[in-house]
């Protein structure tokens, strides 16, 4: 991985007044007397105390005794000396823990299944909606800006058009929109026209990288691109730029994709504000895009770029996805190499393709998921594109106890419609899985615990309060709250032996604790001031991605929504 840099260390033998009341503060512990008391002493560097102990009882949920408190006393004195000897060793905002979470554990099927391809998926040269998309296209701008990967694709082996022109057409429609928008950190024009022109040589010489080449495309701004600024969304990054291309880039380049722009994320991955401003939403520019893919489902919603790269660690494809009407593919957990970048949650963290067409999730995931040895959790598992999905085949659940919203009944109708056998189902439910989520706030807080101790919060969104709070979640909290991540898991894999995927069902949390992946596509449009698609989300086995992108592109043949265009 690529090192970054740290801000200024503290010293933090002897924190100061202001960072330990706002740390107590943070958390509410005790009175405002109390807290000014402890915070004052633990600046002066003043040893612990029983009153201290007993104080702060209830943050760990427990009572103890007087001779436990003294006892306490002696061993918090100890731990105290070891977290100060740690904290004094730094470490990269890229290190990884010594620990690896594998969605597949409780899963003895899943090496045997995911080395080939499902009984009911067979291998087609376009899958059913591509088809229809590839005969729908002119060559106008307008047509160009909100065509398929595959039309764009056909328009430069026929020589309509070249892969400079598709740049050029792209990089504009951003400076034009971006003042509304508020989409683009970072235009890439000089590697865009490189990578352009390099592409139109090859294609015109008959080499053809395939799908992708020549196609522009936009990443989320915590994809490391060597040579430009890589700034997270947050004020305290905006100059780093990392020495080296993350991988996932690197590999769109291999496949001949030409990179136009670095595009907006919330700051540190959370919401759509970052020091830019409010990322828009383009069908309805007084909302704003959601996040933290903000960026990345603005810009391909607008006709700025044909795809985009996100990433979701709770909810940042898909709600984007959902809030600007585009098709988003939240991979399983490890499919895509996350090495050169920002790390979240390392056990959550997944990269993925935001795109106005199901098959174009397909191709853009064709040629960036497999095992990297820069990220240790990365895999390589079966995944062939374009497939085609015998729905008769398939077992399709519907969650009962959950009330369905108008698209996702649409979804599960056009189904059975298409001769899938729509089964009921009810997801895990007696486990927190918002408590349980707290491992992800720990993980961040610990990514940027420099931050915290520094004082430098400012423009970080809710962040500085999650950070605060979360020095004080224990390792027996957060080791805990992965036992109970473990049972859900397991009951998801007894889940997966009754169906092949379900439609909706509200398990944004669920999902993202045990890595399952999930297609959000458009199903039908609103009604009113502002009418957008409409979205509906499938979920599916570990892996396997193939079975829910083809299903995905038969449900989008049929109800025909892709491809709509905001008017801006």
């Amino acid at each position: 991985m690529t090192a970054m840099n740290r801000p200024n260390q503290p010293d933090r033998r002897h924190p100061n007044r202001r960072t330990a009341l706002c740390l107590l503060g943070g958390l509410g512990i005790g009175t405002t007397a109390f807290q000014r008391a402890l915070a004052q002493e633990v600046a002066d560097g003043r040893e612990v105390t029983p009153d201290m102990v007993k104080n702060a009882e209830w943050v760990a949920g427990i009572t103890l005794t007087e001779e436990q408190r003294e006892e306490a006393v002696q061993s918090l004195q100890g731990v105290l000396r070891k977290r100060e000897q740690l904290r004094q060793a730094t470490v990269d905002y890229d290190t990884l823990p010594a620990l690896r979470f594998d969605p597949e554990m409780f899963d003895p099927d899943v090496q045997r299944r995911t080395q080939q391809a499902p009984s009911w998926l067979r291998t087609d040269t376009v899958p059913e909606s591509g088809d229809v998309a590839a005969d729908a296209s002119g060559d106008s701008e307008g047509d160009l800006l909100f065509a398929s990967v595959r039309q764009l694709g056909a328009a430069l082996r026929a020589g309509r058009t070249t892969s400079v022109q598709l740049a050029t057409l792209c990089l504009e429609r951003l400076k034009k929109l971006d003042p509304i928008l508020k989409c683009v950190v970072t235009l890439t024009e000089d590697l865009a026209y490189q990578q352009a022109e390099c592409a139109d040589t090859e294609l015109a010489a008959g080499h053809d990288r395939g799908p992708l080449h020549g196609i522009p495309w936009g990443a989320k701004d915590l994809i490391a691109v060597a040579g430009y600024p890589t700034t997270w969304g947050a004020p305290q990054f905006r100059e780093q730029v990392l020495p080296a291309t993350a991988t996932v880039a690197n590999r769109l380049e291999a496949a001949g994709a030409v990179l136009v722009a670095k595009l907006s994320l919330g700051a540190l991955a959370m919401g759509d504000r970052w020091f830019g401003g409010q990322t828009r939403n383009p069908w309805n520019p007084e909302q704003g895009s959601s996040g933290s893919s903000a960026g990345s489902a603005a810009a391909v919603a607008a006709g700025a770029v044909p795809f985009a790269i996100g990433s979701e660690t709770l909810g940042s494809i898909v709600s984007p996805s959902r809030r600007c009407g585009t098709a988003g593919l939240r991979p399983t957990f490890g499919r895509v190499s996350r090495r050169g970048c920002m790390a979240l949650s390392w056990s959550m963290d997944k990269l993925g393709p935001l795109t106005r067409y199901v098959d174009d999730c397909g191709l853009v995931f064709d040629a960036i998921h497999g095992a990297d040895f820069g990220d240790p959790v990365s895999v390589d598992r079966w995944f062939d594109w374009p497939m085609n999905a015998d729905l008769s085949a398939l077992r399709v659940g519907s969650v009962d106890g959950a009330a369905k919203s108008a698209a996702e009944q649409l979804m599960l109708d056009a189904l059975a419609e298409l001769g899938a056998n729509i089964v009921s189902i009810s997801l895990p439910s007696e486990l927190p899985e918002w408590a349980i989520s707290l491992m992800l706030d720990a993980e961040a807080a610990t990514v940027f615990h420099d931050l915290t101790a520094a004082d430098q919060t400012e423009g970080l969104n809710r962040w500085p309060s999650v950070f605060r709070k979360l020095h004080f979640l224990s390792a027996v909290d957060y080791l805990h709250a992965a036992r109970l991540r473990t049972r859900l898991m397991q009951q998801m894999t007894d889940l997966f032996r009754n169906v092949d995927l379900y439609v909706g069902g509200d398990d944004l949390g669920i999902c993202n604790l045990t890595g399952h992946p999930t297609v959000v596509m458009p199903v039908m449009m609103s009604e009113g001031d502002h009418p957008q698609p409409v979205c509906a989300t499938m979920t599916g086995r570990l892996h396997d991605e193939a079975t829910l992108l083809a299903v995905g592109c038969a449900v989008e043949k049929k109800l025909n929504v892709a491809g709509n265009a905001p008017t801006l």
